[in-house]
């Protein structure tokens, strides 16, 4: 999976521009695929320059003119022939979690604290991936109601461990009179 295969995908209901592409990463594609801004345009004219999309420049009163990509029929067989390839792994690299298998290397405040960061940071996802979801989901379609609630039950659980984990922490750390 590529870049160029998740905007072709985007593109196959109706035209977007470079703006909406941005959001729709940031919103409701955030939980599971990653696209920094300064991949966004550069992939566009790349993708402009094979065939697989078209720029329609939209003129407007007092503003930067506007483009709308649309795919073309080559963009199309593209995208399907991604479609129906085989589904690679999923890929998970966390310094959280290396950070964490590494803890005992530190002192029990500094994971602590850590922890307390993370779960804050769940708990906002959380949030925000259950605001998409209400937002969303009167115009979504099944699989893409499943993409967002596999994003909030992963969340709820990881809170859910966090918290576990961060409660035995704290615990041992009274024991041992850390705190």
């Amino acid at each position: 999976m590529t870049s160029q295969d998740v905007i072709l995908g985007m593109l196959m209901k109706r035209g977007l521009t470079g703006y909406e592409i941005k959001h729709l990463l940031e919103t409701i594609f955030s939980y599971f695929y990653n696209a920094s801004y300064g991949t966004i345009y550069p992939t566009l004219s790349k993708m402009e320059k094979e065939g697989l999309i078209t720029k329609e420049s939209v003129l407007q009163e007092g503003r930067p003119n506007k483009n709308i990509f649309t795919i073309t029929d080559l963009g199309k067989t593209h995208f399907k022939t991604y479609m129906n390839s085989p589904v690679l792994a999923d890929e998970y690299k966390s310094d959280r979690m290396i950070r964490l298998y590494f803890g005992e290397f530190v002192e029990r405040e500094v994971i602590i604290s850590s922890l307390e960061l993370d779960l804050a940071r769940a708990n906002e996802e959380l949030e925000r991936l259950e605001a998409n979801y209400k937002l969303w989901q009167p115009t979504m379609s099944p699989t893409q109601e499943i993409c967002i609630q596999i994003g909030i039950e992963n969340t709820a659980t990881l809170i859910q461990t966090l918290t576990n984990g961060l409660n035995r922490l704290k615990h041992i750390a009274e024991e041992k009179g850390d705190e």
